[in-house]
């Protein structure tokens, strides 16, 4: 099945199976490896774009539906002259990078999250990150960085809880 997707501003077309999920479609057809397969049942959140502006697990929509749409990945965050967006200049600041690999679906979900509500609270931004996991652990940071988002300035400090350690970070 012939489907055209509009990634990042650049149109791809290609024929496809129509199993072929959108994860697949992005990092095999496409060539954008920034979005990760992370565990292929939707619970990890390391493959979080943006589909027509919406947070989604792209491992949960089949490329055919998603036939005709605008896609938004990690690559496609930063600047054309590679400044990045103030979400990943904010993790970057805030060493909510880790190893790495949660790190695109995190700043996609933490993009998004901040689109629905500006200035979130500590537990809202807790609970909006919910559906991406770090095994890592280091949400302490993550949640910092997206605080430091809010607030307009990718450097500040912001105020945090401290962690509740039997919670295992994640209040």
């Amino acid at each position: 099945m012939e489907i055209t997707l509009r990634i990042n501003g650049a149109e791809h077309r290609a024929d496809v199976e129509p199993r072929t999920l959108l994860v697949h479609f992005i990092r095999e057809t496409a060539g954008l490896t920034g979005t990760n397969i992370g565990c292929d049942t939707s619970s990890c959140g390391a493959c979080t774009v943006h589909l027509d502006g919406e947070s989604v697990k792209s491992c949960t929509v089949l490329a055919v539906q998603a036939d005709g749409s605008e896609i938004t990945t990690i690559e496609g965050l930063a600047a054309a002259d590679g400044t990045l967006h103030p979400m990943q200049e904010a993790f970057r600041q805030h060493h909510g990078l880790q190893c790495g690999y949660c790190t695109p679906g995190m700043v996609m979900a933490a993009t998004s999250l901040l689109e629905e509500n500006p200035d979130p609270t500590e537990r809202e931004v807790r609970e909006g990150l919910e559906g991406n996991l770090c095994r890592c652990t280091g949400y302490h940071n993550i949640v910092k960085a997206v605080l430091a988002a809010a607030s307009g300035d990718p450097s500040s400090e912001p105020s945090m809880t401290p962690v509740d350690v039997t919670s295992g970070g994640r209040s």
